[in-house]
């Protein structure tokens, strides 16, 4: 049973190891908005909106005063709106992008998720239409977050989109050139994406979901990566025990915010998602944690071991925490938001080909990562087929946000601020992958998807 010492055990955590809840999520169908009338589909979906998430913020900040608990982010996820604008053009989505823009203003939420389309096996005309808005939207507004499903293990990977991405973040990038190129980072392709993941930008309402719901992700790197200093040179059993513990512990304080924000509003509680979400902030980083492990530094020999431990070990503990633990669910690994990885990219340890490899033992993939801004879109693409192929190989999520950063190049650095920090310009190979993107078509889904 949940009670309050679980949380009052963790004063210390939150006073002293930036242990916080990194965002409650409402989740809000949709479906009953859609009309043929673009602005009737903009006044419902407006109103159903700001009518269903009216109290979000306000109940937040009760919450936050009654436990001490500090709950970063107040956010909001949509079904995708490609399904719900199937029959607009590419300027009325970026009309809708406004709309949305709009009611994150009215609310003062941080970010909507959702405008979205999922083309893992093809794209019908209102994604390709959607898909085509990105840019625009992206760069006219700043709350509103964009991601788009290109492959999944069942289906494949659908190479189409994935050429198509390369060129729309290209083109994101140049139209908020004058911010670093920060549209990009608003901005995330997927593989196996999940219907129940409350972090941005890859936050979206599943066509699965109740009409609304509360998603909550946790966050904590700092208190796990105490407790792992601490554990001192242990065998790696103990070591598992030590994060288990700790995940617990962790999960405990997103299973009750959960719980008391879906009551207060009047909704479902859906999934708490037990993910390391690391900030720029100092001691708030995954990658610390893997060098008190006992790596010299982030990105040498080692690495991916030690965030298998880590990933495995959170995710058992955070299991027997929560009923519902779901979204992503793991080790983030983004390199602007994590100042161990930042500083393991300058030294030259971490490379991308290093991040690669990691991203198969952990929840996302390649994550707010800064590359220059001359790099073509072919070679985005290459990027992002070479991870999403993991996701669809290991049937598991993965996902790639890049920044092409217009005027920039290696020796540069990027400045994103807030959570999204700042990171290196990382470099990248040289040779061209034009060739292969361009084949066009699916990759086939592998063997063991056929699991019927």
């Amino acid at each position: 049973m949940l009670n309050t010492h679980d949380v009052l055990e963790t004063i210390k955590m939150i006073r002293d190891e930036n242990l916080d809840i990194r965002t409650v999520t409402m989740g809000i169908s949709l479906f009953d908005c859609i009309s043929d009338d673009p602005e009737r589909l903009e006044t419902r979906i407006y109103d159903k909106i700001t009518r269903s998430a009216k109290n979000l913020v306000s109940v937040c900040e009760e919450l936050e005063a009654t436990y001490g608990i500090p709950i970063v982010n107040k956010r909001i996820s949509v079904t995708p709106i490609s399904l719900v604008g199937s029959g607009l053009s590419p300027d009325g989505f970026v009309r809708l992008a406004g709309v949305l823009e709009r009611a994150a203003n009215t609310l003062g939420v941080n970010f909507i998720g959702g405008f979205s389309a999922l083309v893992q096996k093809g794209a019908t005309a209102g994604a390709a239409n959607l898909i085509e808005a990105i840019p625009e939207a992206l760069s006219t507004t700043e709350h509103i977050c964009s991601s788009v499903n290109v492959a999944s293990t069942k289906a494949g990977i659908n190479m189409d989109a994935v050429k198509k991405m390369g060129e729309i973040i290209k083109q994101t990038a140049y139209l908020t050139r004058e911010r670093d190129s920060i549209g990009c980072a608003k901005l995330v392709v997927f593989a196996n994406i999940p219907e129940d993941n409350p972090f941005m930008a890859g936050a979206l309402h599943g066509v699965g979901e109740p009409d609304t719901v509360i998603n909550v992700g946790v966050s904590g790197p700092g208190v796990v990566a105490v407790a792992v200093r601490e554990a001192g040179d242990c065998d790696f059993s103990t070591l598992a025990d030590t994060v288990k513990k700790i995940a617990f512990k962790i999960t405990r304080v997103g299973q009750l915010i959960a719980a008391e924000a879906a009551a207060r509003l009047g909704v479902p509680y859906g999934i708490v998602d037990l993910s390391l979400a690391p900030t720029p902030a100092k001691g708030d980083s995954v990658a610390e944690i893997l060098e008190n492990m006992g790596l010299e530094r982030c990105g040498t020999h080692g690495t991916t071991a030690a965030l298998a431990l880590l990933n495995d070990a959170v995710k058992k503990g955070g299991v027997m925490a929560s009923s519902h633990v779901g979204g992503l669910s793991g080790a983030f690994i983004p390199v602007s938001e994590d100042r161990g990885m930042i500083d393991a990219v300058r030294r030259g340890t971490l490379s991308l080909e290093k991040l690669e490899a990691m991203t198969a033992v952990c929840s996302v993939g390649l994550d707010m990562i800064a590359i220059p801004g001359d790099t073509s879109a072919a070679t985005i693409s290459g990027i992002i087929a070479d991870e999403i192929s993991i996701g669809v190989a290991n049937t598991k999520t993965t996902a790639v946000r890049v920044i092409p950063v217009v005027g920039k190049g290696v020796g540069d650095s990027a400045e994103f601020g807030g959570l999204l920090g700042y990171a290196p310009i990382m470099p990248l190979h040289g040779e061209s992958c034009e060739r292969f993107i361009s084949r066009g078509g699916r990759i086939p889904a592998p063997i063991h998807s056929l699991k019927n």
